[in-house]
């Protein structure tokens, strides 16, 4: 090794050493939004249900809770890094591996255990709603989840995890009053979210007249977002299905049908619970035949809308006999049991 190369060698060594042994101060958080691939770095310096804050030099910015996909902080364990990525893709039983190694006690910031806590219980809430996981034993750790870190900026998404574990289990007052919690989050598209979801937990609770207000005051809503402009039109097809089931069939049938020749068939979301509203309004008016073709389009090409597709399974399931296709009802029942257990209990 000549002068050149051993001067960079120690100069790399001591840059290694000064990093390890760095003080807080110079620490370096990642926040990765929804609307960026790359992310902002700097030192979080504030954490509350609200959101974050961190300082990137001389300059502080903020960040929503609706607007963080991830954050990585400085002192992750590898297997919190890992398990994250596996929550935030769906891989949820792998996820749980990867978390439950992970020593608590042992972890050196309140936000890197709050990350914990919170992946673990994203996971397993997932798999309680697909039948997977216990919903009883999920709904009672996001509830600790609530208690032991309030000021997490994962708050308002476990409030939204108990009101979806509630109305799984068809406990509707108990999932209107989670989801209307939400309203109480700072940005605009979470407070939508909330109203959208309550009309949907009184829809399942058959409150039509209920349902009908809250889609109709998200539907009157200015907005100026995507993601607001995706509920408003969610609840569009909520206020179709309402119309449907208070007996004014053929105005509900149009306006869902008008949503369906506004789709982009690229939002497999999207489409699947419009057609599964067009389903429901077919149901109301007796058209079985009808609902069946909108079900079938739900499940033969929007399969990937998980909860669209078990919902499009479920109705399948209870039509199919009516129109004398018990062979076909028998089919979709195999599938929801093997797919989402969940729904077939």
């Amino acid at each position: 090794m000549n002068t050149q190369q051993r001067l960079l060698s120690t100069v790399a060594f001591t840059a290694t050493l000064l990093w390890s042994a760095a003080p807080a101060e110079a620490q370096i958080d990642r926040v990765y939004t929804f609307e960026s691939s790359s992310a902002s770095a700097g030192k979080v310096i504030a954490v509350n249900k609200n959101g974050v804050t961190i300082k990137a030099g001389s300059n502080d910015k903020n960040f929503l809770e609706n607007q963080i996909r991830k954050i990585l902080f400085q002192g992750d364990p590898p297997e919190l890094t890992r398990g994250r990525e596996l929550a935030i893709d769906g891989q949820y039983e792998q996820a749980i591996e990867e978390l439950k190694t992970i020593n608590a006690d042992q972890l050196s910031r309140d936000v890197i255990k709050a990350d914990v806590a919170y992946y673990r219980l994203l996971s397993r809430a997932k798999m309680a709603l697909a039948g997977q996981y216990d919903r009883n034993a999920a709904k009672a750790e996001a509830t600790a989840f609530g208690k032991n870190h309030g000021n997490s900026y994962h708050f308002f998404s476990v409030v939204k995890l108990l009101g979806d574990l509630e109305l799984a289990s068809k406990n509707y007052d108990g999932a209107v009053r989670m989801y209307g919690y939400l309203a109480k989050a700072p940005s605009p598209e979470t407070q939508i979210l909330s109203r959208y979801l309550t009309g949907m937990a009184m829809l399942q609770k058959d409150d039509i007249e209920g349902a009908q207000k809250v889609f109709s005051e998200v539907v009157a809503v200015d907005v100026n977002t995507s993601d607001a402009l995706r509920l408003k039109i969610l609840s569009k097809a909520g206020q179709a299905i309402t119309l449907c089931k208070a007996g004014k069939v053929d105005e509900g049938v149009k306006q869902v049908e008008q949503l369906i020749t506004e789709l982009n068939p690229t939002d497999i979301e999207m489409s699947a619970k419009i057609y599964n509203a067009q389903g429901q309004c077919y149901e109301a008016g007796g058209d079985l035949e009808g609902a069946i073709l909108a079900y079938l389009h739900t499940h033969l090409m929007f399969s990937g809308a998980g909860d669209a597709h078990a919902e499009a399974l479920t109705r399948l399931v209870q039509l199919w006999p009516k129109v004398g296709r018990t062979e076909r009802a028998a089919a979709a029942r195999q599938e929801l049991q093997q797919r989402y257990p969940g729904y077939a209990n």
